[in-house]
C-alpha cells in the first residue's frame, strides 16, 4: 500500500508533540507544527571537511535523497536543542562529542527550518538508529555533487559551506570595562569580574551573525577574555576562558589573536575600540568589534 503521492507508507512507529504538516502561505507543505531543525555535523578529515548526512527512507518527504539528521521541534523546544535531538534519534550521535557553533533560519510564512551548525569534538560512530533513514554516513564536502540532494539542503548548500568554522571571540578587558564610565575605576577587578560573567551568560546565548560580519543567524562562540594590570587575577569561569597579559594587554590580544588565528578553521574577532589594537589584530586576518557588542 502506498501513500496518496505514491510513496510507501510512513513508517514512523510514534508521533511527538509537533509532528503534523503545516499548511503555508508560501503554498507548500512543511513537517513540523512548531517548525523544524537539521543538524549540519562536521569535522576535518585528512582530505578535507566531512558531513553527516541522512539518506532518507523512501517513505519520506523526498524520500531517496540526502540531507542533514532533524526534524519537527516538540513543543517549547529551542531549534538547538531540537537538532541535536533528532540527530541523535536518528543518528546514534552522542550529543557530548560535538560544539554547537552557529544557526541559520530558513523562515517561511507560517514556518521555519533552522539548520544548526555543529563540529564533532569527540569520537562519533553516525549510524541508521530508527526507521527514517537508509543509510547515516560521513560524506566528504567534495563528494556531495555524486549524491541526490534533499531540494531545501542543496539550496541552502553554498552559504553552510561558509559556516564551517568556530567563532572565537577575544575581549580586550581593559578596553571594554574603560568604554562605560560606572565606577571601574574604583574597582578594576570587581568590573572585569562582572564582565567575565556577563560574557559566560552571552556565549550560549549567541551572538547576531550580521553583528559581527559572519553568514547564518546565530555564532556561539568559544570567548578568550584578555587582562591585565589590576584585573590580571581575574580566574576563568565555565564558558570564558581567561589569558592573564603578563605585560602589555595588547600585546597580550595580539599573541592571542596570532595563535588561534594559526588554525585557519578559527574566525577570530576581537572586541576593542583601540584603533593601534584594531590595525594591529586586522594585519593578522582578526574582524574587529566595538565594545558595545560585548559589554555588561
Amino acid at each position: 500500500m502506498t501513500s496518496p503521492a505514491g510513496r510507501p507508507p510512513d513508517a514512523r512507529v510514534h508521533r511527538q508533540p509537533g509532528d503534523g504538516w503545516v499548511e503555508c502561505a508560501c503554498g507548500s507543505r512543511h513537517w513540523g507544527l512548531n517548525g523544524a531543525a537539521g543538524l549540519l555535523l562536521w569535522r576535518i578529515a585528512e582530505d578535507g571537511p566531512e558531513l553527516v548526512l541522512q539518506h532518507r527512507a523512501l517513505w519520506s518527504h523526498h524520500g531517496g535523497t540526502w540531507g542533514l539528521p532533524g526534524g519537527a521541534l516538540s513543543d517549547g523546544e529551542t531549534p538547538v536543542a531540537g537538532a541535536v535531538r533528532e540527530a541523535v534519534e536518528e543518528a546514534g550521535l552522542d550529543a557530548t562529542s560535538l560544539r554547537v557553533h552557529a544557526a541559520r533560519a530558513l523562515v517561511h510564512p507560517d514556518w521555519s527550518y533552522t539548520t544548526v551548525v555543529a563540529e564533532a569534538v569527540g569520537p562519533l560512530d553516525p549510524h541508521v538508529s530508527d526507521p527514517e533513514s537508509l543509510e547515516i554516513a560521513w560524506v566528504p564536502l567534495d563528494d556531495l555533487a555524486d549524491h541526490e540532494l534533499l531540494p531545501a539542503f542543496g539550496d541552502a548548500l553554498p552559504e553552510l559551506r561558509t559556516m564551517l568554522r568556530r567563532l572565537v571571540l577575544v575581549v580586550d578587558a581593559a578596553n571594554v570595562v574603560g568604554s562605560r564610565p560606572d565606577g571601574w575605576w574604583a574597582d578594576r577587578h570587581g568590573a572585569t569580574e562582572r564582565l567575565r560573567d556577563h560574557l559566560a551568560g552571552a556565549g550560549p546565548a549567541g551572538i547576531d551573525a550580521a553583528a559581527v560580519g559572519l553568514p547564518g543567524q546565530t555564532w556561539f562562540p568559544r570567548v578568550v577574555l584578555v587582562t591585565e594590570g589590576a584585573a590580571r587575577g581575574v580566574a576563568p569561569v565555565d564558558g570564558v576562558e581567561v589569558v592573564a597579559a603578563p605585560g602589555s594587554g595588547d600585546d597580550a590580544v595580539v599573541d592571542t589573536v596570532a595563535r588561534l588565528a594559526a588554525d585557519g578553521v578559527n574566525e577570530v574577532v576581537v572586541a576593542t575600540a583601540d584603533r593601534e589594537l584594531r590595525r594591529r589584530v586586522e594585519a593578522l586576518g582578526a574582524r574587529t568589534v566595538g565594545p558595545r557588542l560585548v559589554r555588561h
